[in-house]
């Protein structure tokens, strides 16, 4: 294993230290690093907090700041964050709007989010992102998987927030968003977990796994590796296929899993525009880039979110965080 670390038992708090050093305009720690938190609150607003195990980032602590969410929660590398950190974190940024939970469809999330609204002692509320389309049931998960749609729902929801929607209703528009998402991943090599030393699973050289999970889970099937075109015809189909007969315009996000260089994300981007135009999609927004990984796993996931005019207002809505900055 060949990594930039000094103690393995400090890679998180170590590099949640230089995260928060590094933007420190934006953000700043939480007591004994249970969470990050946006560094200016608003008065009254709703505070949007996610959270999950860390080795996704930016998710979720570069998606804090203005017009997105107000805290995040890092577990360990892909373990859930503790019902404590989490509702400290609602402690921290509730400022009299209540707090909306956003959480991926994974059983330790779930249970822990649960557990925090238990804990909260004002109003909170909860979105359940499941997004994936690969696998109606997985390692770690009952129902579909919370993959890269949760950063469209952090988004869009996040723009509302900012604008003073109420706690209902921000709830009511991540529900939305989230069941006008769809998403599908494709790694082409695994990763490895510091603590474990190895890979998470063995993949041919001549191989990939199509649906994989965002932790490495095992997707719909581990199949010959094809050419970018291939691929991209069949990832269209799948995320086509589960919209059924719903076209229209969307937001097409392209993420890498953290070891795939952008040149050959904005090559599928272009193979995957393609396609979905072929199937009637017209595609209004794009996003490229590594933004849900999966540490320096090789890959990438397609995501389609689609949008009607106030959707598209609240995705160009301006936003200012370490990893997304627009409109600011």
């Amino acid at each position: 294993m060949k990594k930039f670390i000094n103690r393995i038992d400090d890679v998180l708090t170590e590099s949640l230290t230089g995260f928060a050093a590094a933007h420190g305009d934006i953000v700043q720690l939480g007591a004994e690093h249970k969470f990050i938190r946006r560094r200016e609150l608003k008065r009254g607003k709703v505070g949007l907090i996610s959270g999950g195990g860390s080795g996704h980032e930016p998710l979720h602590g570069g998606f804090v700041g203005h017009g997105m969410l107000d805290a995040a929660c890092p577990g360990q590398v892909f373990t859930s964050p503790t019902p404590d950190q989490m509702a400290a974190a609602a402690q921290a940024v509730d400022t009299g709007g209540g707090v909306l939970y956003i959480v991926k469809n994974y059983e330790g999330d779930v249970m822990n989010f649960e557990m925090a609204a238990e804990l909260a002692e004002g109003k909170v509320a909860r979105v359940l992102t499941d997004d994936d389309v690969a696998v109606e049931k997985s390692t770690w998960s009952i129902g579909r998987r919370g993959v890269a749609g949760t950063l469209v729902v952090e988004k869009i929801v996040g723009a509302a927030a900012e604008q003073g929607r109420a706690l209902d209703a921000c709830g009511a528009l991540g529900e939305r968003v989230n069941q006008a998402t769809r998403s599908l991943g494709v790694a082409l090599s695994s990763c490895t977990i510091p603590a474990a030393g190895k890979p998470t699973f063995q993949i041919g050289d001549a191989e990939m796994e199509f649906g994989v999970g965002i932790h490495g889970e095992p997707g719909r099937r581990r199949v010959p590796l094809a050419s970018a075109r291939e691929i991209s015809l069949q990832m269209a189909e799948a995320i086509g296929t589960d919209f059924g007969a719903q076209r229209g315009a969307c937001l097409l996000l392209v993420n890498g899993f953290g070891g795939t260089p952008a040149m050959e994300l904005y090559l599928m981007y272009d193979s995957l525009r393609m396609q979905f135009e072929k199937q009637g999609f017209s595609i209004v927004r794009s996003l490229v880039g590594n933004y849900v990984t999966s540490l320096e796993m090789a890959g990438c996931s397609a995501t389609v979110t689609r949008l009607d005019d106030e959707l598209v207002r609240l995705w160009d809505a301006p936003v200012h965080t370490a990893a997304l900055r627009w409109g600011v």
